[in-house]
């Protein structure tokens, strides 16, 4: 039984086309199609039952496929325990993370790692979502950390962390513009005040703009006065008066508690999102595997902690 027949056959069973095995293998459409005929020759027995619309398995297929899936899952663990011994979990690890997470997430998580793995050299690009996306798919990084869902079949995203935003003002600001006589105010106020916001493109802005858009809300009402493509630019913004921003709670802790920022309360207001993993699960390295599931296993514990 050849290899690469069965590593065709069971991406076709499970994708249920041969075009998108085709992109996922990245091999040409007949080439698939002559993989698979080759393999139902070699066993002589048919594998798919094909129509016009859709690939469906045969009794045969359905009994291979299991079989496959059990021993595609052994060659790759297999793979990873001889890795393991021949202790490859070392060289380069290209990481790259939107600002937020590459910022104030990973700088005290990375050390913690490097303990555990010190022979692995982490190079860590920060840049917004979008852009990280954009070097995930060039190969320019291993594994990508961002702040929203991405839509691209090629690659798994795994949420790792629950962050929040929120809307933060300088401490001296005065709610009694908005005749509010405590600190908390409705979604519809922000619409008045001038704000201070991450570009268009980065995973916080799009957050933001998606949740008004899920609440009857146009995001481009907004009285947004200044974009910024750093954090900590827009913390200075804010705290020089110039407006308020809704920005990442795990970015401002240390000004909350030395009050050179205040946050606001909205009304029913809930931005939780996720933070998200991104690789291609067939180009995983010892080292990235490594990290992934350090990354995974940290937060979680973390989370069952709180």
């Amino acid at each position: 039984m050849n290899f690469e027949h069965l590593k065709v056959f069971y991406t076709v069973a499970r994708k249920k086309s041969f075009s998108e095995t085709a992109k996922i293998l990245h091999m040409s459409q007949p080439n698939i199609s002559l993989q698979i005929r080759q393999f139902e020759e070699s066993l002589n027995i048919k594998l798919f039952k094909r129509t016009t619309r859709k690939v469906d398995l045969t009794p045969a297929g359905q009994i291979l496929f299991h079989s496959a899936e059990r021993i595609l899952n052994l060659i790759h663990q297999t793979q990873k325990e001889i890795a393991l011994l021949s202790d490859s979990t070392h060289g380069v690890l290209n990481i790259g993370a939107s600002i937020t997470i590459g910022e104030y997430i990973f700088p005290y998580v990375l050390g913690k790692y490097k303990k555990d793995y010190p022979n692995v050299q982490i190079i860590l690009e920060i840049y917004n979502s979008h852009q990280i996306i954009e070097k995930l798919v060039n190969e320019e990084i291993h594994l990508a950390f961002v702040q929203s869902m991405i839509t691209h079949p090629k690659y798994r995203q795994r949420p790792f962390f629950e962050d929040e935003l929120i809307i933060i003002a300088a401490n001296d600001f005065i709610l009694s513009r908005l005749n509010k006589c405590d600190e908390s105010i409705h979604l519809d106020d922000i619409f008045s005040m001038p704000l201070i916001l991450r570009e268009a493109g980065s995973g916080t802005r799009q957050v933001i703009e998606d949740y008004l858009k899920r609440n009857n809300y146009n995001p481009e009402n907004l009285q947004v006065i200044l974009e910024l493509e750093n954090t900590q630019s827009i913390k200075s913004a804010v705290e020089s008066g110039m407006g308020i921003s809704i920005i990442s709670r795990a970015s401002v802790q240390h000004e909350l508690r030395l009050k050179t920022l205040r946050e606001l309360s909205i009304q029913g207001m809930n931005l939780k999102r996720d933070f998200y993993s991104v690789y291609d699960e067939k180009k995983l390295t010892p080292a990235s595997e490594s990290f992934l599931t350090f990354i995974h296993d940290y937060y979680r514990l973390e989370s069952e902690m709180t």
